[in-house]
């Protein structure tokens, strides 16, 4: 994994956290927990393609 997905990964958490943050205080819980749900997802979003060459290169090591 390149550290470059480790800072974006960082930065939408980082947004995400304070959109959180702001929207709680402003009363808007549901919007907060949506605003968390689409951080996570985005994140996954990312993660899907390293994830699958991760399983490949274990497949390709063991010969499977």
């Amino acid at each position: 994994m390149e550290v470059d997905y480790i800072f974006k990964i960082a930065a939408i958490g980082i947004i995400v956290a304070v959109l959180n943050t702001l929207l709680i205080k402003s009363g808007r819980e549901e919007q907060a927990m949506l605003t968390t749900l689409a951080g996570v997802i985005i994140v996954l979003m990312m993660l899907i393609p390293q994830i699958s060459e991760l399983f490949k290169s274990a497949k390709s090591l063991f010969d499977l």
